[in-house]
């Protein structure tokens, strides 16, 4: 698992990305899918995970739904139209970013 520093600045990224290729998700299942698709390598806690998707949702990136499962209350999350757009420019950066990392770390790349 990587640490929590080395993640810390790409879970806003990954949370969008995740959810702009859904129609919707709730907390958990997005934790699940994290941890599914690194292999475990990437664990969001909720007290990570609820203030991104609380921001997210206040800045108009996502809409939310409450779904009534008996007693309990499930809140889904959407990608707005601007979120859409906002998730797009995030995997840009993100990918740019990666990228210009690789420079430095990729010892092939020291090696010239």
């Amino acid at each position: 698992m990587y640490s929590k520093e080395l993640t810390k600045g790409t879970l806003q990224p990954i949370i969008l990305k995740l959810l702009s290729q859904s129609d919707k998700m709730y907390g958990y299942e997005i934790t699940q899918k994290v941890k599914e698709l690194t292999r475990g390598k990437i664990d969001i806690s909720e007290g990570a995970l609820y203030p991104i998707l609380h921001k997210l949702e206040a800045d108009g990136i996502l809409d939310t739904e409450k779904v009534y499962l008996g007693k309990r209350v499930r809140k889904y999350y959407t990608v707005t139209g601007s979120g859409k757009k906002a998730a797009q420019e995030i995997t840009d950066e993100l990918n740019d970013f990666i990228a210009t990392l690789s420079l430095i770390f990729n010892e092939k790349q020291l090696a010239k």
